[in-house]
């Protein structure tokens, strides 16, 4: 008899939270949660407020987005088309946000939305993951990315070229860290032997590794070392290619077959977006808020809201 295919479903949330009030959206719903994405630049509503406010609003996550830098030459073009927003290089520092974010909520899963692994040290970044998730009582996702701005991550020391072998060496340095008391690790670019690091996180093995991104060879990380496949909703494909993700779970080996978590962040305030999400087994739809005072982002969750409503059917 063959072995049962492995699934494509729902990570498990360890934390849920209870909507307000009818007018928000319900942060839970058989197979599929809602939250919100976020650049938390300096001049705009603050990290803390923001959670607060998608806590208040019933959202089950809340994620942050990362650039250390945007190099001026602008040599690699805005993946979104045209001018890149300035957003993008006046963001606070990821993680002293997530810290912001987790200390001021109780409910509100966290998550970096997504980190730039390849700018990253590994082991430096395994501890302070660690202590989000450990400061948080168990609620940080681990969103992790290679990046698009070839220049940004040259300045970090990257090779574009081997971004990718990289990414997946240091994510996998990342969880040794994670689950080992004294951990090692060997390969191409990230080498280290017999380390103590502690805090561990509360989350067992580890928080959930949300793999962003939508290029070609994307679901090859994702059943590399992914637990969910966390693509961008505005770059399109994104119900077709999960189709091909689950032919592939269900292929690998014996050994390595797993639950795979489908969730995607840019969903449009559009209730029928939602539909097909949840119909494709999505288990969360995230929407991007706007970057600025808190009148803008409490209009953007009240519409995300209304969409939500819409769906559920009690709009």
């Amino acid at each position: 008899m063959e072995p049962a295919a492995a699934a494509v479903e729902p990570a498990a949330a360890t934390v849920q939270q209870t909507a307000t009030s009818p007018l928000h959206a319900p942060d839970r719903l058989p197979g599929i949660d809602f939250g919100v994405g976020y650049f938390p630049t300096h001049d705009a509503t603050g990290p803390a407020e923001v959670a607060l406010l998608a806590e208040e609003y019933g959202q089950e996550s809340l994620f942050f987005a990362e650039h250390t830098h945007i190099p001026a030459s602008r040599e690699s073009p805005y993946p979104g088309g045209g001018e890149l927003p300035r957003k993008y290089y006046h963001c606070h520092d990821l993680f002293v946000a997530l810290t912001a974010a987790a200390t001021a909520t109780r409910r509100l899963r966290i998550g970096s939305g997504i980190c730039l692994v390849t700018e990253r040290d590994p082991i430096i970044t395994a501890k302070e993951v660690a202590s989000i998730d450990r400061l948080s009582g168990g609620r940080f996702e681990f969103g992790v990315g290679a990046g698009w701005n070839r220049e940004e991550m040259r300045n970090h020391g990257t090779n574009p070229r081997t971004r990718m072998r990289l990414m997946r060496e240091r994510v996998e340095a990342i969880k040794a860290i994670w689950t080992e008391e004294e951990a090692s690790y060997e390969g191409e670019f990230v080498r280290f032997e017999r380390i103590w690091s502690w805090p561990k996180p509360v989350q067992r093995p580890h928080p959930p590794v949300l793999v962003g991104g939508n290029g070609p060879t994307v679901l090859e990380r994702v059943l590399a070392f992914g637990d969910v496949w966390f693509p961008n909703w505005t770059r399109g494909g994104t119900l077709e290619r999960a189709d091909e993700l689950r032919e592939r779970a269900g292929e690998l080996p014996e050994g390595e077959r797993r639950a795979i978590g489908l969730q995607t962040i840019g969903v449009p305030d559009d209730p029928q977006a939602i539909e097909q999400l949840a119909s494709a087994g999505f288990s969360r739809a995230v929407r991007w808020l706007p970057s600025g005072g808190r009148a803008v982002v409490e209009a953007a969750l009240e519409r995300w809201a209304q969409a939500i409503a819409e769906f559920t059917g009690e709009a």
